[in-house]
């Protein structure tokens, strides 16, 4: 039996794979269309891997914002219970605090025993998302790579605006009295931080903390929430496929309807 976890989300599509006991993940970008993308998929799956969705040998589940385009899926399961099974199995631990920085949310899972004990989601305003970097990326002419590596190297500026359209005003008025391009870029890494700390922060924080979704492998992120929460923060390597791998891992515990 194969089993196959589809993670939807507003920029990307991850997908986890597991056949014969091996793990495969791939990405690929959502594009304007969910039900096209999950199309993409089934043909690279069933092209790629032979991994054929709608068979009785493969059992499928989807989440993430765009599950329910999924219509080869045998069930759709939300994100927090997806990101929570991958968060566990990724972070080897039952009882801990799971943070996925997304491209349009930020999640706060905390596990005890295994189980989602407390979650908060943060999907009204993107200033504290993965997507608020990107945009102040392209402000400063840099790749993400790029600002997180002058990051470092800075003195960060404050950026105290809570909405992005303001938050890009005070990075452009920065940019024009000619403050120094590693400061801003520490300043917008810190603000991200600083927000996404106040989230976790009305959370039920548990022993260490993970971080998932498409900041989960920069370690310069890592080490600045650590500092925001006082609390240890550690990176993962597949981390942004958290949802989908939890949803792979489903797919097995689960029976076919």
């Amino acid at each position: 039996m194969d089993y196959v976890g589809i993670d939807i989300g507003s920029t990307a599509a991850k997908i986890t794979l597991i056949k014969n006991e091996d793990i495969k993940h791939f990405v690929m970008p959502t594009g304007w269309s969910s039900k096209e993308t999950a199309g993409l998929i089934k043909d690279k799956l069933e092209n790629d891997y032979g991994v054929y969705p709608e068979s009785e040998d493969c059992r499928t589940v989807a989440t993430g914002y765009g599950r329910i385009s999924v219509s080869y899926a045998d069930f759709e399961i939300t994100e927090i219970t997806c990101h929570a099974r991958g968060g566990r199995e990724l972070s080897g631990a039952t009882t801990t605090t799971i943070i996925d920085v997304g491209g349009q949310d930020t999640k706060v899972i905390s596990l005890e025993n295994g189980f989602v004990a407390d979650f908060l989601m943060n999907d009204k305003c993107s200033a504290g998302t993965g997507r608020f970097i990107e945009i102040m990326a392209d402000k400063l002419n840099l790749t993400l790579e790029e600002l997180f590596d002058i990051a470092q190297n800075g003195d960060p500026i404050e950026i105290s605006a809570m909405c992005t359209v303001f938050a890009e005003s005070e990075v452009i008025n920065y940019i024009g009295e000619g403050r120094k391009k590693e400061d801003i870029a520490a300043g917008v890494i810190d603000s991200v931080a600083k927000k996404v700390s106040q989230l976790a922060g009305r959370a039920k924080i548990k022993n260490e903390v993970i971080l998932t979704g498409g900041l989960s492998n920069v370690p310069y992120f890592a080490k600045v929430l650590s500092e925001k929460l006082n609390t240890p923060v550690h990176t993962t390597e597949n981390g942004k496929f958290a949802g989908s791998f939890g949803a792979a891992l489903l797919a097995k515990e689960k029976k076919k309807r």
